[in-house]
């Protein structure tokens, strides 16, 4: 089971959705870095289950306990590994469906992956349980990056069928709900409560932003820097889709129109547009990177769906009871920075690696 990620700094994520813990260890991280817990609690508190009427009523606190890897709040050199305990599991949620796979989830592939020894309850280890540790790694690597000049913004862009208005140029971390249009926003959660009332769910996408980056991080072919965010962003459950700079919409351009043309400014390369989303040929150009992800509508529904059973291969009908958010997005805007924040910390590692020892360059 592939559970880690990275090539300069190396992310290991651990556990199930109802094991005793989840955790992560991340390898790689300099020596001397402080980390700001407070900031780190803050940012994991946004994915935090059971806060509002659009997320699952589970409640888990989600405090991170570090076993390795600090010293007084400062990385020492050793692997960093931390574990969350998971403290509001409910087993027998699952128990009346053991061999009944839920369709949207990956019980079925699981049962034909592992044989029937995978761990069903909650999802097992295909849960979005897991992206509590990518949180804790994404955390650690967001603060890191901020004494780089690199700042990583998210927010909503839609639910369903409405859109989020306005640009993404300012955070939205500090919101219950993080749109720039609080009037939209206001819609978006009232279409969420719509679809919980039937028993349903909803989608939608998120946008991220980075600032910041400097020209050259990545590689082209196989470790550019759409390939790296795509990888660890397909870890978290639930993504089916992304789009970097304009994305699809520049199949519908002309050249002229797509092309980001060049200027200087204050002796700096810039572009007057950016549908490159701030990566040619793999590698950054020094413009915002900005890319949007596609999340599918919560699997678990309390909606009659056809199923079968596992063990006899007859046809049955499957009714999800237990504690499932009506819709995943706003939870996982978190998520997806953790996830960008990690593969370009990994890259701007890479790079530096590159400069100190084929030109001589320092930090």
């Amino acid at each position: 089971m592939s559970s880690s990620y990275g090539e300069n700094i190396k992310l290991t994520i651990f556990g199930q959705s109802h094991s005793p813990a989840i955790g992560m260890t991340l390898e790689g991280i300099p020596a001397g870095e402080s980390i700001c817990m407070e900031t780190l609690k803050r940012f994991l508190s946004r994915r935090a289950p059971g806060k509002n009427d659009w997320s699952t009523k589970r409640k888990e606190a989600d405090e991170p306990e570090f076993l390795c890897g600090f010293i007084n709040n400062t990385t020492c050199g050793a692997p960093i590994t931390a574990i969350i305990r998971n403290t509001d599991t409910r087993k027998g949620d699952y128990e009346s469906f053991s061999y009944i796979p839920r369709p949207g989830h990956a019980d079925y592939t699981a049962f034909v992956k592992y044989g029937g020894f995978e761990d069903h309850s909650g999802g097992g280890h295909f849960s979005g349980r897991l992206t509590a540790p990518l949180c804790i790694a994404g955390g650690i690597c967001k603060q890191l990056l901020m004494r780089e000049g690199i700042n990583i913004i998210s927010r909503i862009k839609s639910i369903g069928p409405l859109e989020d208005s306005g640009d993404l140029d300012r955070s939205t971390a500090e919101k219950d709900f993080p749109v720039i249009d609080d009037g939209q926003g206001k819609l978006m959660q009232e279409y969420i409560l719509w679809a919980k009332s039937r028993g349903d769910s909803v989608g939608g996408t998120i946008e991220c932003v980075a600032t910041g980056l400097p020209a050259g991080l990545g590689d082209p072919m196989f470790d550019g820097m759409e390939n790296r965010i795509s990888q660890i962003v397909f870890g978290i459950p639930a993504i089916k889709g992304i789009e970097f700079g304009a994305g699809f919409a520049a199949a519908k351009m002309t050249g002229s129109r797509n092309n980001d043309q060049f200027f200087i400014e204050n002796g700096t390369v810039r572009t007057l547009t950016n549908h490159s989303g701030g990566i040619l040929g793999g590698i950054t150009n020094g413009m915002p990177l900005c890319f949007r992800v596609a999340v599918k509508p919560t699997p678990s529904i309390a909606v009659s769906q056809k199923s079968f059973d596992e063990t006899t291969l007859k046809e049955t009908e499957l009714l999800i009871p237990g504690r499932h958010d009506p819709c995943i997005v706003p939870r996982a805007v978190p998520c997806v920075e953790a996830a960008a924040a990690v593969a370009i910390y990994d890259a701007l590692l890479g790079r530096r690696k590159e400069l100190n020892g084929n030109s001589g360059y320092s930090k």
